[in-house]
């Protein structure tokens, strides 16, 4: 099977609440290799350019709002089946749905407020 790479950001609520080592150590431990890293503040414009997809949902003021209140940790990874197993990581998109031990089960606290994007 070939490596293939996945993007993820830690979004601002996992940054303020200081998971972002213990996200990185989940992310190593389950066999990613982390291939590029930034810390940046999104800008009203990038978040609406990176979540446009959702630009006619009615939470998209909020989604923007939510990514520009703090910075966010970007990051590529590497791994075999990347795409695949790291959505098993980080759970379902609401984390009381999602499995015990994921990302978002950890360190989520609502569906809006969910620690990563991938």
């Amino acid at each position: 099977m070939a490596t293939n790479r996945t993007f993820t950001m830690l979004k601002p609520d996992s940054v303020e609440k200081g998971y972002t080592g213990a996200i990185l150590e989940k992310i190593n431990a389950a066999g990613f290799r982390i291939v590029a890293m930034k810390k940046r503040q999104m800008t009203v414009a990038d978040a609406k350019e990176f979540y446009a997809i959702h630009s006619e949902r009615p939470f998209f003021g909020e989604l923007v709002e939510f990514m520009t209140r703090g910075p966010v940790v970007a990051a590529i990874l590497e791994k075999e089946n990347a795409v695949e197993d790291f959505r098993a990581l980080i759970g379902a998109t609401n984390p009381a749905d999602a499995a015990e031990g994921t990302i978002r089960k950890l360190y989520a606290s609502s569906m809006g407020e969910n620690a990563v994007h991938g």
